[in-house]
């Protein structure tokens, strides 16, 4: 549940049940994790994406209001990116789509107001274009984050906001009314109408082949979480279109999103293979009360019975690439412990074509949760992350939110650089898209550069690498590249020829260097040969 603000603010019903719990002592938390003893030490891993939600919902995190001028934006996000890379984060997760609007000029939705505060607007320049080249400067994969159905927020007064007409004339919910379903106080597209799934799938495809993304993702957003004694009122399209082949209106509702997330995967990779499809749904499929090879869990609302998301389909079916759900609980919280849930959902992804990030709850870190006082310890999310990495099924975290990590609460930034993330890593590759790795590049022999060292990074002509792994040892000798703590930095492949200057030498001390090329899906290539020199 990515617009928390909201959530809290008209009443979160999903989370309805997930409250209340006792307070747990640190020994408790590490007893309470089932899957085994929550390690005291930082283990570090090679491979692991580290990425962060950035929301532009009710400029939640970027911009941080509607209006800025062009370069008072683009600095807020350049800061953003500047403050995870120093994390150790290696991609960044941007919401492009959140009221089926637009960051980038499309055919499929007005300008956010979000960036100029009217709807339609023109902000003057290409976020998206601009967003993309920076993040690839800095080495970090870009994930578009979209939501499919939402048209408005509810902000202001139920009329005006479940009202069609208040929408510019050009929106596209004006120019096809019957797509359109009002519900609580906020507007929908219908997920069950097939007109909108391909409108919702074209305005994908607009993007991934207009931009160089690396992933289109999506979050928990498909048919609203529901409201106490207020059914979804799509009983007309499910007359029309699913009543013939479905008995109930749930069987349909699940079928209408499979058929989305399914579509949506096929019609990017036959567009541009390598790019990727991710969704980081709720944090809970079933409750084992309801279904017993679901999770040990209670919560009010899930992802199978109430939002129709059956996650269990993507993962088994190869629907999605990736797969984030969002475990905003703590370690050993009766209704959702996120030790019993990380379990269940390693067991989900296990032998399958899809890989598990988890969704990790940063905005709750020194908060008070309905009573639950786990968040006020330093150690909780430490605990998760290290617990994360037990598992072999665990391929990263993506942090909600930036703006959260920007206010370092109980130092969790600090813990992230110094610490947790304190080596780089590279993202996990994915052999079902591609398993061909890159030529090895040509290294030049290292000099001195004043305080640094630098050598030159020489790769082929036809070589599809888009990176380099930078890989130093202490000494002169042959070091393992498989040991993650000897990745020094990863760069962005700008030409077939370029500098890379390390300035973290010591005067005195003897470094050996290797590097590796990378292709966009993090195919790893051979070392180059070794080169070694003495700082002096």
């Amino acid at each position: 549940m990515h617009e928390r603000i909201t959530k809290k603010k008209f009443g979160s019903l999903a989370l309805a049940a997930l409250v209340g719990g006792s307070l747990l002592l640190p020994a408790d938390l590490i007893a309470n994790a089932e899957s085994g003893t929550i390690p005291q030490a930082t283990t570090y891993v090679k491979q692991e994406l580290r990425a962060t939600w950035i929301a532009s919902v009710l400029n939640i995190d970027w911009p941080s209001k509607p209006g800025l001028s062009i370069s008072a934006q683009k600095g807020e996000f350049i800061k953003y990116l500047d403050e995870q890379k120093a994390m150790g984060m290696n991609a960044v997760v941007m919401q492009i789509k959140p009221t089926a609007d637009a960051f980038y000029p499309s055919e499929y939705g007005l300008w956010s107001k979000y960036l100029t505060g009217v709807q339609g607007k023109d902000p003057g320049y290409d976020p998206l274009a601009f967003m993309l080249e920076a993040a690839h400067e800095r080495n970090m994969e870009f994930h578009a984050w979209f939501n499919p159905y939402r048209i408005t927020m509810p902000l202001g007064k139920t009329a005006e906001i479940s009202d069609i007409d208040n929408l510019p004339e050009s929106h596209p919910a004006r120019k096809h009314p019957d797509w359109v379903i009002p519900y609580g106080q906020q507007l929908y597209f219908d997920p069950g109408i097939p007109g909108v799934q391909r409108f919702v799938i074209d305005g994908i495809l607009e993007v991934v082949k207009n931009y160089d993304i690396d992933a289109v993702h999506m979050d928990d957003y498909f048919y609203p979480y529901k409201i106490a004694g207020v059914p979804f009122p799509d009983d007309i399209s499910y007359q029309k279109y699913g009543a013939d082949r479905f008995k109930n209106v749930e069987d349909w509702r699940r079928d209408n999103v499979n058929n989305l997330v399914k579509n949506i995967n096929e019609e990017i990779k036959a567009e541009k293979s390598y790019v990727k499809f991710g969704i980081s749904p709720f944090g809970v499929w079933r409750n084992k009360a309801v279904d017993p090879t679901g999770s040990d869990t209670a919560a009010g609302q899930t992802n199978y019975d109430d939002l129709y998301a059956d996650t269990r389909t993507w993962i088994n079916n190869g629907y999605i690439d990736y797969i984030a759900p969002q475990l905003y609980w703590n370690i050993g919280l009766p209704v959702a412990d996120y030790a019993k849930l990380l379990d269940w959902w390693t067991k989900e992804v296990a032998g399958k074509n899809v890989q598990l990030y988890i969704g990790q709850g940063d905005y709750k870190i020194n908060t008070e949760s309905n009573g639950v006082q786990n968040w006020f310890n330093p150690e909780e999310m430490p605990n998760q992350l290290k617990l994360n990495r037990t598992y072999k099924e665990f391929d990263g975290s993506m942090h909600f939110s930036a703006k959260d990590l920007r206010k370092n609460p109980l130092g969790i930034a600090d813990r992230l650089s110094d610490d947790i993330y304190k080596h780089p890593a590279l993202v996990p590759a994915m052999p079902w898209i591609d398993d061909h790795a890159p030529k090895a590049p040509k290294v030049s022999k290292a000099t001195q550069s004043g305080d640094g060292i630098q050598f030159e990074i020489q790769d082929h002509k036809q070589s599809d690498a888009t990176y380099y792994a930078i890989y130093r040892f202490d000494g002169k000798k042959k070091g393992n590249i498989e040991d993650s703590t000897n990745l020094l930095a990863t760069v962005h492949k700008e030409n077939t020829s370029q500098l890379f200057n390390d300035g973290s030498v010591v005067k005195g001390k003897t470094y050996t260097y290797v590097v590796t090329a990378l292709d966009r899906t993090h195919n790893e290539s051979k070392q180059t040969k070794q080169i070694d020199i003495k700082v002096k």
